[in-house]
């Protein structure tokens, strides 16, 4: 199995259990969530309280709904923000990000950053945003937001911000 850390912090953000889609030349990737229902579950064990004359007591515990990637991950969900404050945000994550690249993997990233920011500004009313588990000042954001009629969330990582890691 396959982890993906972030580069900055070492959080774990994904795994390769999620597929992804490569988006503009590979900055970008593109994982699918989905909302599971976690908790609660009703086992039958053949008894039947009412017929033995006692009562049935049900279970105590609720089911949640949660997003998988979210809840595997332990991200943790950020405030929004506005247009001038997710620039600078974003600017702070390229300097603490580009010194770890490697030089040809920085120039991939530089040229290609441009338009996948556009498309994130594009979206930014609709974006949710997600740190790691640390929740480490550098480290990588993830956006979630739902595409056109979509029940479950479209995340989106920066690419060269993910370590792979063996398990």
């Amino acid at each position: 199995m396959l982890v993906y850390q972030d580069l900055c912090s070492g959080d774990e953000l994904l795994s390769d259990s999620f597929p992804y889609k490569e988006l503009f030349e590979g900055v970008l990737w593109e994982v699918e969530g989905k909302w599971v229902v976690q908790g609660a579950v009703d086992v039958d064990i053949g008894a039947n309280p009412s017929a033995e004359g006692g009562e049935d007591e049900g279970v105590d515990d609720q089911a949640v709904k949660v997003v998988d990637i979210v809840d595997t991950f332990r991200l943790q969900e950020q405030p929004t923000c506005d247009k001038k404050q997710f620039i600078a945000m974003f600017k702070r994550y390229i300097k603490a990000l580009t010194p770890k690249l490697e030089p040809e993997a920085a120039e991939v990233f530089k040229k290609n950053v441009e338009p996948a920011m556009k498309f994130l500004l594009s979206k930014l009313s609709d974006l949710q945003f997600f740190v790691g588990e640390s929740m480490h000042d550098d480290g990588a954001t993830v956006f979630a937001y739902y595409k056109d009629g979509a029940t479950d969330p479209t995340f989106l990582y920066f690419a060269h911000g993910l370590k792979e890691v063996k398990c």
